[in-house]
């Protein structure tokens, strides 16, 4: 099991709008989600910055970051791209961020 964690920024004045569509959570894209090996998926929230902070645990190789070419991640992607930095193909712009520190 491997622990990843990336930023997104969102939009200014989005976070309700974020928390509303992120607990009415597609059910095929929660399930497309755990049939890859993610589990524990939690997104943080820096009001100072509107940056958002996720983290997540996969078992194998792949987080969700990895699941661009699925027709339903695509239409995630898009019914998102109002409210959040985006690159062209609506994918929300994801840095991942290095681990320093666990403790278990």
């Amino acid at each position: 099991m491997q622990r990843l964690a990336f930023k997104m920024k969102l939009n200014i004045g989005q976070k309700e709008v974020y928390k509303s569509r992120h607990n009415a959570l597609w059910p095929e894209l929660k399930k497309l989600l755990k049939d890859n090996g993610v589990s524990e998926y939690s997104i943080f929230f820096d009001e100072e910055t509107s940056m958002l902070f996720a983290f997540q645990k996969v078992s194998g190789v792949n987080g969700s970051q990895d699941l661009a070419s699925k027709d339903i991640v695509k239409k995630w992607w898009d019914f998102m791209a109002d409210i959040m930095e985006t690159n062209n193909d609506n994918s929300p712009v994801s840095k991942p961020l290095e681990e320093l520190f666990f403790m278990e």
